[in-house]
């Protein structure tokens, strides 16, 4: 049986994806930096990913960007007629003004046709959407968050839309035989029953969301420390990085994590974690791999989970691959905090190890 359309994959039982898990709750806890770009081929739960988020939302607001979308459809629209008869602007809001405060769900982004494209790059960095048709104007704000979903086999992303996007997660295929199965059959007893499957993992949906409302109400108070600015520092002049975009986002996303772990301080772990998700895509091609901000050696488990988990290519190492994003972009202004930074890929190294009760367990 198929399963109904108001039921989704619970976000807790998505298997052997680590990485694109924590990306995405990185985001629902900080906005601020401004969406999760997924890369990899078909059939790796980047779509069954992003949607699963949406019910763990505090604010409930995830609005999805079909493709073949108008732009407006995305935009809104003005009632001229009105507006001349009676000298007042009605304005039919769209996906933007769904979307405002909350996150546009943009799958296959890289085959947004360019008005789209420009359309959000205006939005995205100045916050607010403005419509003019034929001498009638009107705005309205519109901080959205992005998570764009894409298969570069499929085409590549204009370097200025990825410049949008804080954290990037490139997925690998299967990586082997025993998360293969795990993955379907986790799929396989959702088709089956989706209602009792989503009951199996209410308990573990809960603690998530629980979890993301307690991390966004103290995202505010958690400090960092001299240290963690010195390894910021230090690990975005290792990686050549241009400006200090990669230092943004690498503090907002390891404020985050800490959060999330329910930390009052950012520590080193925190930063290293997420080092390469702020990183990757600036990194220059002749920069060597950034060592751990303590100067120190992984601990075991880091490195056995470095064994598990497959290395990812860095995109200006790669270029040559079809699978391989673009490793140059524009940089742009960030309104009241919102609007993108830019992409990265995984170290290989655990994200968030706090979460492992609540990503890993199974209801």
């Amino acid at each position: 049986m198929s399963a109904p359309n108001d039921l989704h994959f619970p976000f807790s039982a998505i298997e052997g994806q680590a990485a694109l898990q924590q990306a995405l709750l990185l985001l629902a806890v900080d906005p601020q930096l401004g969406g999760v770009l997924v890369e990899g081929p078909r059939g790796t739960a980047k779509s069954t990913s992003a949607r699963a988020l949406a019910e763990l939302l505090p604010s409930g607001h995830f609005v999805n960007l079909p493709l073949g979308t108008t732009e407006e459809q995305l935009q809104g629209a003005l009632d001229l007629e009105a507006a001349l008869q009676s000298s007042a602007v009605q304005f039919r809001p769209g996906l933007l003004a769904q979307a405002h405060q909350g996150i546009l769900y943009v799958d296959e982004v890289n085959l947004l046709p360019d008005g789209l494209v420009d359309l959000l790059l205006d939005v995205s960095a100045s916050g607010t959407n403005r419509i003019e048709r034929d001498g009638v104007s009107h705005q309205h704000a519109a901080r959205i968050a992005l998570i764009g979903t894409m298969n570069p086999e499929e085409g590549q992303l204009r370097p200025q839309l990825l410049d949008r996007f804080g954290l990037f997660v490139r997925l690998p295929n299967v990586p082997d035989v025993e998360t293969r199965k795990r993955i379907v059959r986790a799929r396989m007893a959702f088709d089956a029953d989706p209602a009792q499957f989503c009951a199996q993992q209410a308990e573990a949906q809960a603690r998530l969301r629980e979890q993301i409302a307690a991390a966004r109400t103290q995202l505010a108070s958690v400090v960092w420390p001299d240290a963690v600015f010195d390894a910021v520092a230090q690990l975005c002049q290792q990686s050549g990085a241009e400006g200090v975009r990669a230092d943004l986002v690498m503090l907002r996303a390891a404020r985050a994590q800490a959060a999330l772990a329910c930390h009052a301080e950012v520590s080193l772990a925190d930063v290293q974690a997420v080092a390469e998700l702020a990183l990757a895509h600036r990194r220059s091609a002749d920069a060597a791999q950034p060592p751990s901000p303590s100067g120190q050696a992984n601990d075991p488990n880091d490195q056995q989970d470095q064994h598990q988990q497959p290395q990812q290519q860095p995109p200006n190492q790669a270029q040559a691959s079809k699978a391989d994003a673009p490793s140059s972009n524009a940089n742009h202004s960030q309104p009241d905090g919102w609007g993108g930074m830019a992409a990265p890929r995984h170290t290989g190294i655990e994200p968030v190890k706090a979460l492992r009760p609540f990503i890993a367990k199974k209801a």
